[in-house]
């Protein structure tokens, strides 16, 4: 199921890439043979994104991006991690009261928006298939340390994952093992938040 989607995320990327490189390709006259070695080069570009770049390529992270930013972390998500990065889609940010997002991405929310931010990140690259085997070791349910330093559970809900929050609220995991340069991103669908 996830696979798909990342295959689509990547041909989508490869693709932006490939008309990038053709058009410059045509602007100097060169003929088809050289124009497909940017492609077959463009591969390895889309897996060597970091988690940023990752986030900037989808069009469903866009308010994610956005908060990201206004938190600074981009130079911390940017560096060599590795890091799990749980990542609520702009669906998950439309659930939260009207108005929360735009108070949060405001300077004077930073800290606030930091915490809630860091609590969606993990140490470590978790793979599905780690999260899936540490909810079996647990079990039934894994307790994951986050970067923000609150625990977040893990648990499988009708064949799926479901995390809570610190706050009692749930988010399921929908897309997984998006593989990033430094670390993976798994993306859900509802906004964890940390102890008030």
């Amino acid at each position: 199921m996830t696979e798909p989607k990342f295959r689509i995320l990547a041909g989508v990327s490869a693709l932006a890439l490939a008309f990038t490189l053709s058009a410059c390709s045509q602007a100097e006259d060169t003929a088809a043979a050289p124009e497909a070695e940017p492609m077959a080069a463009a591969e390895p570009a889309v897996t060597q994104t970091n988690i940023v770049a990752g986030a900037q390529a989808s069009p469903d992270h866009t308010t994610l991006v956005t908060a990201v930013q206004a938190a600074d972390l981009v130079g911390t998500l940017s560096g060599p991690g590795p890091f799990t990065v749980f990542a609520p889609t702009n669906a998950a940010f439309e659930k939260l009261p009207a108005g929360t997002v735009d108070t949060l991405v405001q300077p004077a929310s930073k800290d606030q928006l930091t915490k809630i931010l860091t609590y969606h990140v993990v140490s470590g690259e978790l793979l599905a298939a780690d999260i899936m085997a540490a909810i079996e070791a647990g079990g039934g349910t894994a307790t994951l340390t986050t970067v923000q330093g609150e625990e977040l559970k893990a648990s499988v809900v009708n064949g799926g994952v479901q995390l809570t929050d610190a706050q009692g609220g749930t988010a399921m995991v929908t897309a997984t093992d998006l593989d990033q340069s430094n670390g993976v991103i798994h993306v859900i669908d509802t906004v964890i938040m940390p102890a008030a």
